[in-house]
């Protein structure tokens, strides 16, 4: 409980730094921190009953996969549909790692290991479509003068906004690349810290570290590429005309 309240009054610093500095973060601070006390009071209630059921564990997945959608969607404002395109990146993106990991038996399909894999899978998925897909959006607001000059010299739509697409792609997999570099030498990733804790060897705890960092990789590097091609389909209009988001 100790730990608990250092975080809250962590949360506590970064809202009043939020308000000093005029960040105008202060709200979404608050409601982040209040969100995450809830639903993992709510996951601790009912994990023991999912891992009994895979019936009960595959509705979970499902359950974290559109949560995934609708906060990937939220960032994805000022474009048709938003939350479906978050929708597919991720699907995507977590299940060219998933899938292979079942198949080959890295992971069994009960669900005490298939919930933590898809969770793990389907954050990164978030994350680089989030990063992407704000990213690729500001760009094209940004480039619209490059991107008309473009398109008045006689280039398709989809070749005008390639380079905002590449741009964006590679600005959503920093996150992935840095951790992934750096594991061991700057941070202890939270699967090896919970299996060492949970009484798992060093060794063993690094092969599973190892494994889900490197599914990572492929993960959200398709759910980036997914991302950036919905999203630039998503400003085509007919005519090869570009619309900013808005």
């Amino acid at each position: 409980m100790t730990g608990v309240l250092v975080g809250a009054a962590l949360v506590v610093l970064a809202v009043a730094i939020s308000h000093r500095r005029g960040l105008g973060l202060e709200r979404e601070l608050a409601i982040t921190a209040a969100r995450a006390t809830l639903q993992l009071a709510a996951v601790g209630a009912l994990v023991t009953l999912v891992f009994e059921h895979v019936g009960l564990a595959a509705g979970f997945v499902a359950v974290m996969l559109t949560a995934a959608a609708l906060t990937s969607g939220h960032r994805l404002r000022g474009i048709r549909r938003p939350s479906p395109i978050a929708a597919a990146a991720i699907a995507l993106g977590a299940g060219t790692g998933l899938a292979p990991l079942l198949i080959t038996g890295a992971f069994e399909l009960t669900p005490r290991e298939l919930i933590p894999v898809a969770g793990i899978l389907i954050g990164g998925a978030m994350a680089a479509t989030s990063l992407t897909g704000r990213r690729l959006l500001e760009d094209i607001g940004e480039s619209m003068p490059a991107i008309e000059a473009r398109l008045a010299l006689g280039d398709p739509a989809r070749t005008a906004l390639h380079e905002a697409g590449r741009r964006a792609v590679a600005t959503g997999l920093v996150p992935v690349l840095d951790q992934t570099k750096n594991v061991g030498l700057v941070t202890l990733p939270g699967t090896f810290v919970g299996l060492v804790l949970g009484g798992a060897s060093p060794a063993e705890a690094a092969r599973v570290q190892l494994t889900v960092l490197l599914a990572l990789i492929g993960v959200q590097v398709v759910a980036g590429v997914v991302c950036a091609a919905l999203v630039t389909r998503a400003c085509v209009r007919p005519g090869e005309r570009v619309e900013p988001p808005g």
